[in-house]
């Protein structure tokens, strides 16, 4: 009884030490997740305020899931919408669509959002890059469409919360020495509505986190 005893007071101390180390660890990835999305807010709603000002040979729309409850996601078709009114207004002379098959529905991301452009009465030249499974393959994938059409300015959308991630990918990969780049913040539904609470918004951390982990972002 007293050997057990004498055991017990040993195990103990390690025991609430290895406690303090996991909860020291969790708060410190509690700080640095609240530290990017603090981030990403503050330059999304700097993009919000601040629109491409240059015309660009093309908008790039960045891939997002294709479908939400059985119809064209809104997160990805505001992402057109962004593009088509720089279309309208003269800013950028065709679309670009970027996205792979979508692992949760099966459709390819660009045809989803070439079909909404269509649907909603764009007539122009449009491009798509159907194999893309993430942002920076977005981009490098991208690149060849955009240099085989001869694109050499470059307006990237996406949803607000995603471009301070966008950006550093760009800049990391070449694509921004590739192209005079410039960026657009579209004010999709998800976003207007939920802005950084959404699901999408609330992975950004996490995602900006991931890709810095295997060196894809500076």
């Amino acid at each position: 009884m007293i050997g057990w005893l004498r055991r017990s007071t040993r195990v103990v101390p390690r025991l609430a030490s290895w406690v303090g180390v996991v909860v020291l660890l969790l708060s410190a990835l509690v700080f640095v997740y609240i530290a990017i999305a603090i981030t990403v807010w503050r330059d999304a709603l700097d993009r919000l305020a601040h629109p491409p000002e240059r015309t660009a040979d093309a908008a790039l729309v960045l891939g997002n899931r294709a479908y939400l409850h059985g119809q064209p996601n809104p997160c990805l078709t505001g992402r057109v919408d962004a593009a088509l009114a720089l279309a309208s207004a003269g800013r950028a002379q065709r679309l670009v669509f970027s996205g792979g098959v979508d692992s949760e529905d099966g459709r390819i991301e660009a045809e989803v959002m070439r079909a909404h452009a269509v649907h909603s009465g764009y007539a122009g030249p449009m491009l798509l890059e159907p194999a893309s499974q993430s942002t920076r393959e977005n981009l490098a994938l991208s690149t060849a469409v955009l240099q085989a059409a001869g694109v050499k300015s470059v307006i990237v959308v996406t949803e607000p919360y995603h471009l301070w991630r966008a950006r550093r990918l760009a800049h990391a990969g070449g694509f921004d020495r590739l192209f005079d780049v410039q960026y657009a913040a579209a004010p999709t539904s998800c976003w207007l509505r939920w802005g950084m609470a959404f699901k999408g918004a609330l992975r950004e951390p996490l995602a900006i986190i991931n890709n810095a982990a295997h060196g894809y972002l500076r």
